[in-house]
């Protein structure tokens, strides 16, 4: 469609110009005429008597309009519509510090979606994973981005109005940085600073340079959070037990001041402050007591940070908003994409703790929201699954309710893509025997993938669910799902291609046990020739997996995943050549197969409507992988 803007439109041309593919315009002399108003309000949209208008407060606000616009004059012809913004800012923290590091191309499309949506903040979360000059094994073989490429992020960010905020890691969170002989003097445990040391301070002030530089924004998240062991480790030798709050107020106080030097304005995660209110070291603790000193020691221009995609009770976000405002400093929010479950999203978990909490925040009067993208052990969910979170975020941003017609409706024309097919996901998760929404975060096509034939540590977690037979009914599902999201093709044919996998896979090792119980040498035979090709397909899935990440991701990191599969197919080749030896006669008995199974119940046990959740190490063996 060919448009010609009229108005004052100079600082939106560039970024609508990086648009117009997405948008299918073209910004021409002769297009259809639309007039552009920037006043404070409402985003307002209407085509009439053959001309377009459009009413915008913000630059974000404009990119969205006009989505909006191209949207309904394609659909309707005439039209009027308005939005009211919930929020200040609204956007997404990539976690680009669990081996997966964003290709800069991919953070611009990103970007580009974003502004469609109309979101307006964007963090990269850089454990260590960024150029700090002063320290060279700094995300040595990480993936780290350079300085120059983290400038480009921004500056096309600033395009559509979007805020790139830098969110590093100044107390825990760093076991990769501290790994290294540089950091002996400054390493408290193996994930925490030594707090008071003077060489700290030195790194923290290099880390703080080195991540703002690239960015516009004056703002930065510089962590703070999960810090367990404060005072605990080499902090402990040197100065003995000492009162955690101060030394949380004491570290915090000077790493502050440090950004302050620089021009910034810190913002860093709440959790400790709770943690070390609660008796049991809990977040989420109704009982926390914060003493009022440390408290009032909390610096001035600190905004707090309150992370939670675990509950899906409005009220309990409500109660934790409100002690957020007892500590008197400005409360941000972040919610969760639970994109880190496993190898597949979990999007009945986060839909239902992003209606509770995004409701929660208007009726709160929050006005800084975003959700978080984490990949933790390894990033094996590809990050695009994220995109349903992320356009829900947005819906909630423009209204005070979100039906699920209106948000794939307008997910597909952000993403081109089919939001019901996207949920088809949920069901590589969301197996027989897991509650609803998989609310407790069962990952059974995690640890089906992974768990070894002959061991079949989750045999029993499984049994009696008839689970080769819901994946086999997925198989078709996504198959099908690939022509209608092109967009999206390789994703789904990852995704047709576990389930593919899962449907043999997931009960092999209950089929081999029952088999070998029962001295069953012809049903062995046939289940060898399932294991063989059972192998191949696992190393298909392979390829597929390596295209997705390597579409998204810098090379660096995928190396984790590859041990992971090339660990899986060596295990299967072994078991095939015991099964073997067994039905030749060459040994008397399998003992992995003698060995009694039980339930892989983990060190807190099985959630009441979960199946289990494991990282990889807890999966492959009970032995020590680490």
């Amino acid at each position: 469609m060919q448009i010609h803007l009229l108005g004052e439109t100079n600082s939106i041309l560039m970024g609508l110009q990086s648009l117009s593919e997405e948008l299918n315009i073209q910004l021409t002399e002769t297009g259809y005429p639309i007039s552009v108003t920037q006043r404070v309000g409402p985003i307002q949209v209407r085509n009439k008597d053959g001309k377009g208008e459009i009413f915008y407060q913000d630059k974000i606000h404009f990119f969205r309009a006009i989505g909006l616009w191209v949207e309904k004059y394609t659909k309707l012809g005439e039209f009027e519509l308005t939005e009211q913004p919930q929020f200040q800012t609204s956007g997404v923290m990539l976690d680009a510090s669990r081996n997966a590091v964003l290709k800069v191309d991919e953070v611009k499309g990103l970007l580009r979606k974003m502004a469609i949506m109309g979101l307006n903040v964007v963090m990269l979360y850089t454990e260590d994973t960024y150029e700090v000059p002063d320290y060279p094994y700094f995300g040595y073989m990480r993936g780290r981005y350079t300085e120059s490429e983290l400038k480009t992020c921004d500056e096309y960010a600033d395009r559509f109005g979007i805020e790139m905020i830098p969110c590093i890691q100044t107390l825990a969170h760093l076991t990769m940085a501290l790994k290294w002989g540089y950091a002996a003097n400054i390493r408290d445990t193996a994930d925490i600073l030594l707090v008071g040391e003077p060489k700290t301070y030195q790194f923290i002030e290099s880390m703080i340079e080195a991540a703002s530089r690239p960015f516009k924004s004056k703002r930065i998240h510089i962590g703070m959070d999960e810090a367990h062991q404060l005072g605990l480790g080499r902090y402990l030798d040197q100065n003995g037990y000492q009162n955690r709050f101060e030394i949380m107020n004491q570290h915090l106080s000077q790493v502050v001041s440090i950004a302050e030097q620089h021009g910034l304005k810190p913002m860093i995660w709440s959790d400790m402050y709770f943690r070390l209110g609660s008796k049991d070291g809990e977040y989420y603790d109704s009982e926390v007591n914060i003493p009022q000193e440390a408290i009032d020691s909390i610096p001035e221009n600190v905004q707090l940070v309150y992370w939670d995609y675990y509950h899906e009770d409005e009220a309990f976000y409500r109660t934790y908003f409100e002690k957020h405002k007892q500590l008197g400093r400005e409360t941000v929010f972040a919610g969760g994409a639970w994109t880190w479950n496993g190898i597949s999203p979990n999007y009945g978990r986060a839909f239902a703790t992003t209606e509770a909490a995004l409701t929660a925040c208007k009726k709160e009067g929050i006005q800084e929201v975003f959700t978080t993208l984490w990949g933790d052990n390894g990033a094996e969910t590809p990050l695009t699954t994220a995109l349903p979170v992320i356009q829900l975020f947005a819906e909630h941003t423009y209204h005070q309710t979100v039906n699920k017609a209106h948000l794939a409706e307008r997910f597909h024309f952000s993403t081109g893509n089919q939001l019901d097919d996207f949920l088809l996901f949920n069901q590589l998760d969301e197996t027989p025997g897991v509650m609803k929404n998989n609310l407790r975060s069962s990952n059974a096509s995690k640890f089906l993938l992974w768990q070894d034939l002959l061991l079949g540590l989750f045999d029993e977690n499984i049994r009696g669910l008839n689970m080769n037979e819901h994946y086999q009914k997925l198989v078709p599902l996504l198959h099908a799902a690939k022509d209608r999201n092109p967009n999206a093709r390789s994703l789904f044919e990852f995704y047709e291609q576990l389930a593919r996998v899962l449907s043999v896979k997931a009960e092999m090792g209950i089929q081999l046990k029952a088999a070998y119980d029962l001295k069953d040498k012809e049903k062995m035979a046939s289940l060898l020739e399932e294991v063989k090709q059972l192998t191949k397909e696992v190393g298909v899935l392979r390829h597929k997996h390596r295209d997705v990440w390597f579409s998204l991701y810098k090379p660096f990191g995928w190396e984790v995943l590859e041990l992971r599969y090339g660990g899986a197919i060596a295990r299967m080749e072994t078991a095939q050549w015991r099964i073997h030896q067994w039905i030749e006669n060459q040994i008397a008995i399998i003992e992995e197969l003698e060995a009694e199974r039980l339930v892989h119940d983990g060190p807190n046990g099985i959630a009441e409507g979960s199946l289990g959740n494991h990282f990889y190490h807890r999966i492959a063996t009970a032995g020590n992988i680490l």
